[in-house]
């Protein structure tokens, strides 16, 4: 069997990429950590928590002697590492944190895998460490393309050529590092750390950078469904500035997808990027938003907009990100699966029908029976 521990699982991208892995390879062990803070929870992951190949265990990523034990108590062949720190809001407010989850807590994991591989006697050999970081670390892309445009539902067309939506440039994997937040810059120092553990000890690492992903068992501190659920109760809709900021959207079950592949068939020292070839400004897409949950809950399409509240805007809001997933369709042969109005008409049905889900973790109802079930 292949023991692979994924890290950061009972949160929000980490839960779908357990429940594929450990559905897909019965075969694999499956060894999630997660530390369950605030974003990690394990009602996530209850269709899959009895399956004879997954394992919980509670830890904290910056706990190397733990991580190192379990190196060797699991005889772990492959690490997948999402676990982090990720909204930017809580970064801005408190950077030590970021830079000790994101920084720290990636180099507690290769210093505690570089020992045990290096301690077998095949080495590296078939070993992995997959590190997941974000298109933030790039920085900003401006806006070129004139005002007024509208959304599109896709940025790529047939062919594979990109349509100029809101500018002719895209991150690619050779893009310059520019991280602008406490968040993105953390992920960027970690993002060096991986490679340079390649570069120094020849750890076979791979590194993708991801767009804003969305769909089920987000927290719904983020925007889509924070909006949804806002929506529901007739609340407001703070928006950044004038919502003109741009983003591409990718939904989170691709996304798990992209890593399957990415994992088993990625080339070491690489980095792939995963995009939605989806750019929607955040006005654009409140206002679907709007239109979707109304007419689902038999209300008016659009009698919500009123909702909207502009307020101050983020420091250092990056005005748009686009992702160029060129190399990844063309040399993995992965691309989304879903258009976007499938893929929101599916978010916003899963958060309508699952309010109880979001009401447990408004209230920290969550936290408190996860705590009573794994007291430190």
């Amino acid at each position: 069997m292949k023991n692979i521990v994924i890290t950061g699982g009972a949160g929000f991208i980490g839960s779908h990429v357990v429940r594929l892995f450990v559905n897909k390879y019965p075969e694999y062990n499956i060894i999630n950590i997660d530390k369950l803070t605030y974003a990690g929870n394990l009602a996530n992951l209850k269709d899959i928590e009895n399956k004879p190949n997954y394992k919980f265990v509670k830890m904290d990523i910056c706990n190397f002697d733990a991580f190192y034990q379990l190196m060797q108590d699991e005889k772990v062949d492959g690490i997948i590492h999402l676990a982090a720190e990720s909204h930017v809001d809580r970064s801005i407010k408190d950077p030590f944190t970021f830079a000790h989850t994101n920084v720290m807590g990636t180099l507690s994991l290769l210093q505690a895998a570089r020992l045990y591989w290096e301690s077998l006697p095949e080495k590296y050999d078939k070993k992995r460490f997959y590190h997941i970081s974000t298109d933030e670390v790039y920085g900003a892309l401006e806006i070129t393309a004139p005002a007024g445009i509208e959304a599109p539902f896709s940025t790529k067309a047939t062919s594979g050529c990109y349509h100029e939506a809101y500018g002719k440039e895209f991150f690619s994997e050779t893009t310059r590092y520019n991280p602008h937040s406490p968040y993105s810059a953390s992920k960027a120092s970690s993002d060096h750390f991986v490679r340079a553990y390649h570069d120094t000890y020849g750890m076979p690492t791979i590194v993708t950078n991801c767009s804003n992903n969305y769909g089920p068992y987000q927290f719904p501190e983020k925007l889509i469904p924070l909006f949804i659920n806002n929506i529901r109760h007739r609340k407001s809709l703070p928006v950044y500035g004038k919502g003109e900021n741009v983003r591409d959207w990718l939904y989170v079950e691709d996304h798990a997808r992209a890593i399957d592949t990415i994992f088993h068939n990625g080339k070491i020292a690489e980095t792939y990027n995963i995009g939605g070839f989806n750019e929607w400004k955040n006005i654009d897409l409140i206002k679907v938003l709007i239109k979707t949950v109304d007419r689902l809950l038999g209300r008016e399409e659009g009698e919500d907009m009123n909702l909207i509240t502009y307020v101050t805007d983020r420091l250092g809001h990056d005005m748009r990100y686009a992702i160029d997933s060129r190399k990844l369709q063309m040399e993995l042969g992965w691309e989304p699966s879903l258009q976007f109005e499938e893929g929101i008409e599916n978010t916003v049905k899963w958060y309508l029908e699952n309010q109880e889900w979001i009401d447990d973790i408004i209230s920290g109802d969550y936290e408190k029976y996860y705590e009573e079930m794994y007291d430190d």
